[in-house]
């Protein structure tokens, strides 16, 4: 490895993804974090649309220097159609450990105006803890809105933000 960053063995990433709802298709579920709220619309995507997923993938991504998910994935592809993203983001957790790092910790959060999604909390950080081998402890799942400013706050959609910390895997 080379370079500051490396010197320490931990690289800081930032992950953002943003999907309008898919309010056409009525039987499109919402998947978060491989959570699907019940009652809600789902979200336009090629695959599932788990914008929170999505956003964990970019930020892991990014930090071990190994591109974005498009690049990695493509939008257009066949085989991602309808995709689970926690099966998507197994593979960049796995591309990240064979790269030499592991995933310290993650800080998510969604930005939302509908709907409400506290009470689904707990499985979400669950559901990313076990596909990032992480302890639950790890990993933070936050929620805000945007005041119904912008295209988020008048229920157009969902936007998740991500940061995440890797530790050099030298073992």
């Amino acid at each position: 490895m080379s370079g500051m960053s490396d010197a320490t063995g931990l690289r800081v990433g930032s992950g953002l993804d943003v999907h309008p709802f898919d309010d056409g298709d009525a039987r499109r579920p919402l998947v978060l974090c491989g959570v699907t709220i019940p009652g809600a619309p789902g979200l336009a995507g090629h695959s599932d649309a788990d914008v929170g997923a999505h956003a964990v993938a970019d930020a892991l991504l990014g930090a071990a220097a190994l591109g974005d998910l498009g690049s990695r994935f493509g939008v257009d592809r066949a085989e991602t159609a309808g995709a689970d993203s926690l099966a998507l983001l197994a593979v960049v957790v796995a591309d990240v450990t064979a790269a030499g790092w592991r995933v310290g910790n993650l800080d998510l959060t969604l930005v939302a105006q509908r709907p409400r999604l506290a009470e689904h909390r707990e499985s979400m950080r669950t559901n990313l803890a076990g596909v990032c081998h992480l302890d639950v402890a790890a990993v933070s799942v936050k929620f805000t809105t945007t005041d119904r400013l912008g295209t988020i706050g008048r229920g157009e959609g969902i936007a998740g933000w991500c940061s995440c910390l890797l530790i050099a895997d030298r073992g």
